[in-house]
């Protein structure tokens, strides 16, 4: 006997059997028991969802001679002549190929023929959207009063397209998509009946994969198992076959694009495409990382919604904690678009690492969707920089006044003392705070900029209270080497040691309004020969 493909071996018998569809499952069979069978049906829903198993299930319901609990007995000779293919009561047609206005007067010429056997005469006909005009039009009065003993049993996954005509006509089922936990504990029963050894994660990827379809989760397993034939179907094996990737590297290229590390990002992308993964399959399970991620930075309670391992969820919450959302949002939409481009290129690669690119050269971007990258470059290179430029303005850092060394005999340049300063009293504090325009003269760009909208005040002792706008900049030049500068610029205004505090309103402007102005620093160095 040829070897007949899981999909198809596993196809549920009964009503009992169809997975994730027990809002259908109970309304069939509930109309069956109480004899009250509607003449027309719409099956509609995303493939693999189980319309035209259902359909062939609700056929041999209704013409079952000893009907269980509303399914077929599968035991008469109606639910065998019908599951064999042999009956005349069940007419499959494929509206894709038969779709002109003959076909369906075919259709109608044979309706008003009864049953030689069984109860009812059922017309199944799949991808009903491909019909068209004229032939719609030529079905509507049969399908709205058809003889007592047909059932029309409509099938689709385009709904959208079928005539309101139609719909009207017809009792609408939605078939929704399988959950991952459904299909893989589908999949569960098929190995453990095919007798194969399948890794638990193995079959949670291919369930995963499937996206809500339980028989492209067959067809997948199948696959997946005469590649590794006679072999355990390990969760690596899965990976090969399937053409995916692990999650470690997902963490690796998002630490990669966050850090701007071009090198790494790209060197990842190279061993991807040596081990011969599908690129269009990598992007899109990128995207799935990325969600994972918003989600578990969003809320610590979402083991239930995102699917993975409790090793790799450990491992997320923990890059989670280094970014915000409104990145990772960003990151989303990105590489969406970069799906939706890839679908029709031939060069795959090339676009992959052109987006890689501008992701880690942020200064490339001129829109403003970039600018939290480039100010969080900004301020890594003024951090470090910051610290030299303050040593070299308090004159705790020795500048050359040429490239050349000293003459013989001349004095070298000393490394001046740091001068001790009085503590400000709250007199000297309203002084700042009265001359405060002419103390934003001595300041560089950006903290002048950003000090222009400061509010001052006298806080309690001899504390100035400097209020931002933004909470990002109180924090900016509460610590480090902003901090330092601003310290030395009031101590410099009077001649003490200023005690400041930083706070920021409730109510901050956007992001980029804040930043709007914000400027490559340029320092002007004067020494003294």
């Amino acid at each position: 006997m040829s070897y007949v493909a899981l999909y198809r071996k596993f196809r549920p018998p009964v009503f009992e059997d169809v997975k994730g569809q027990d809002h259908i499952v109970t309304t069939l069979k509930n109309q069956i028991k109480s004899d009250r069978v509607g003449h027309a049906y719409l099956f509609c829903g995303t493939r693999g969802t189980g319309k035209t198993s259902v359909a062939k299930i609700l056929a041999r319901a209704v013409n079952c001679e000893h009907p269980v609990d509303g399914s077929p007995c599968g035991e008469c000779d109606m639910c065998k002549e019908i599951a064999a293919g042999n009956s005349m009561n069940v007419i499959e047609i494929d509206a894709a190929s038969n779709n002109g206005v003959e076909n369906v007067r075919e259709i109608i010429d044979e309706v008003s023929y009864s049953p030689t056997r069984g109860k009812k005469k059922v017309y199944i006909i799949d991808e009903v959207h491909m019909l068209s005009t004229g032939a719609f039009n030529a079905l509507l009065k049969t399908l709205e009063e058809p003889p007592s003993y047909v059932v029309f049993i409509l099938a689709t996954t385009e709904v959208q397209k079928l005539p309101i005509t139609i719909l009207s006509r017809c009792q609408r089922y939605d078939f929704h998509r399988i959950t991952i936990d459904t299909i893989e504990g589908r999949l569960k029963q098929v190995v453990d009946a095919e007798g194969i050894q399948v890794e638990e994660r193995a079959l949670r990827y291919i369930a995963k994969t499937a996206d809500g379809s339980m028989r492209d989760s067959l067809s997948l397993l199948d696959q997946c198992i005469a590649f590794n034939y006679g072999e355990e179907l390990t969760y690596d094996k899965v990976l090969n076959v399937l053409g995916a990737v692990d999650t470690e590297v997902f963490s690796k290229l998002f630490s990669a694009i966050y850090t701007q590390d071009i090198n790494a990002a790209l060197t990842l992308l190279a061993d991807i495409v040596i081990q011969g993964r599908e690129l269009s399959q990598f992007v899109n399970d990128f995207v799935w990382y990325l969600r994972n991620l918003m989600l578990v930075q969003a809320s610590d309670q979402m083991e239930d919604v995102v699917d993975i391992s409790s090793e790799n969820l450990k491992a997320l919450k923990a890059q989670a904690q280094e970014v915000d959302v409104d990145t990772i949002l960003r990151y989303i939409r990105i590489f969406s678009e970069l799906s939706s481009q890839m679908r029709y290129a031939a060069q795959k690669r090339i676009l992959i690492e052109i987006t890689l690119i501008k992701m880690c050269k942020p200064q490339m971007e001129k829109n403003d969707e970039a600018l939290e990258d480039r100010l969080r470059i900004l301020e890594q290179h003024d951090e470090e920089n910051g610290k030299l430029l303050k040593g070299i303005q308090t004159g705790q850092v020795a500048v050359a006044t040429s490239g050349m060394a000293p003459a013989p005999g001349a004095p070298t340049q000393m490394v001046k003392e740091k001068k001790v300063l009085d503590r400000a009293v709250p007199e000297d504090i309203k002084k700042i705070v009265a001359g405060w325009p002419r103390i934003l003269a001595h300041m560089d760009n950006p903290m002048k900029t950003y000090m222009q909208k400061a509010r001052l005040s006298l806080g309690n002792g001899d504390t100035l209270q400097i209020v931002l706008d933004n909470k990002l900049l109180a924090d900016k030049y509460s610590d480090g080497a902003e901090n330092e500068e601003l310290q030395g610029i009031l101590d410099e205004a009077v001649g003490k040691h200023v005690t400041f505090e930083l706070k920021h309103l409730e109510a901050q402007q956007s992001f980029e309004e804040n930043y709007v102005n914000l400027q490559a620093i340029n320092f002007d160095i004067v020494t003294e020969e």
